[in-house]
């Protein structure tokens, strides 16, 4: 199913009610235009019964999938490999020693608790690399659905929020360096929009820091981490779907068919930002493919809101709370004694 007579009516649903939402993200950087958009489809959703009007049906439904991929695709464009590489030497042991425990304390817990084991993943992935952006690149993988995704992309958020306020002056009380912040920023904190936060306010406290770019070099760097896990969550889809038609334990795993292609594009697409500015393309062409892809994030998020059960969503938010709880403050400590181990601070 692509973008045809059928899909339409949905698509420009999504990308008109995704308008105000993203103006409100631009006037409130600390929330961002996803939550806004998972809210209004939420309400609208709830209260209008928006989903009797079957004309709309298949783009909602081609909106919170499909979009969602080709947003995931143009994030490409705001990675260049060169300046992460550099940046990310430095802050590599830090970046893998928190991706590694958010994963295992999520799986730990999944393990213990009765916690859907899609949304342990995106939680888990969300918050170990970089909020939204990874939760959308994971939830196809693992065929999740929208209920799943907004469960975990609001999880997430909350914890964003309370470490914009919290974590400068946690650090400050902790005698961190800039360099040491905007590093602990960038590991500690998920979404983009958050760890600029976070960063603005440690530079607002401290005149002259200028930690803001290093923490979201930092937090780039991160990114690249969806490529290895997506890749090891399609294999163990694989694995599990084996499991599940054939009774059997059958682990071997086609990589060239399991590999999930958007984001081998959006491999491509940070190849061609990469060498695009070693030869001094102008950049202004890749800040408005990301500038796009952000608002794809948007739409796709409405197409999420419209399709959530609201009841349901406030029954499971208890434990998925806890979890994120959990993977937030076991990240945070991580990154600061990993620091502290290499003599970063």
């Amino acid at each position: 199913m692509g973008i045809n007579g059928t899909t339409l009516p949905g698509i420009a649903l999504c990308f008109l009610l995704a308008l105000p939402c993203w103006y409100l993200g631009q006037l409130v950087p600390l929330v961002g235009g996803p939550i806004f958009a998972i809210i209004l489809g939420i309400i609208l959703g709830t209260t209008m019964n928006i989903w009797s009007h079957t004309k709309i049906t298949p783009g909602v439904s081609f909106t919170s999938k499909k979009i969602l991929q080709y947003a995931v695709i143009l994030l490409g464009f705001g990675l260049n490999i060169m300046q992460v590489i550099h940046v990310g030497w430095i802050s590599l042991p830090v970046i893998i020693s928190t991706i590694l425990t958010s994963l295992i304390v999520a799986y730990v817990i999944f393990k213990m608790t009765n916690i859907p084991s899609n949304i342990a993943v995106l939680i888990g992935v969300g918050s170990s690399i970089c909020g939204g952006s990874a939760i959308a690149a994971a939830a196809p993988v693992i065929k999740a659905d929208d209920q799943d995704i907004a469960q975990a992309i609001s999880t997430v958020f909350f914890f964003n929020v309370i470490a914009a306020f919290v974590f400068p002056t946690l650090g400050d009380f902790l005698g961190l360096t800039n360099t040491g912040f905007g590093l602990f920023a960038g590991t500690a904190v998920n979404d983009t929009s958050s760890v600029t936060a976070t960063a603005a306010v440690w530079d607002s406290m401290h005149p002259g820091a200028q930690t803001l770019e290093y923490a979201t070099i930092v937090k780039l760097t991160r990114t690249l981490a969806i490529i290895p896990i997506c890749l090891g969550l399609a294999s163990y889809q694989v694995y599990k779907d084996k499991q599940t038609a054939t009774g059997e334990s059958d682990s071997s795993v086609n990589i060239a068919k399991i590999f999930p292609r958007f984001v081998l594009y959006f491999i491509l697409c940070s190849i061609i930002t990469t060498v695009a500015t070693y030869f001094g393309a102008n950049s202004t062409i890749f800040s408005m493919f990301k500038g796009i892809s952000k608002y794809l994030i948007i739409m796709a998020m409405v197409a999420i809101g419209l399709n959530t059960n609201i009841v349901k969503l406030i029954k499971s938010s208890g434990s998925s709370l806890a979890l994120g709880f959990t993977c937030w403050v076991c990240i945070a400590i991580v990154s600061l004694w990993v620091q502290h181990m290499i003599g970063l601070w």
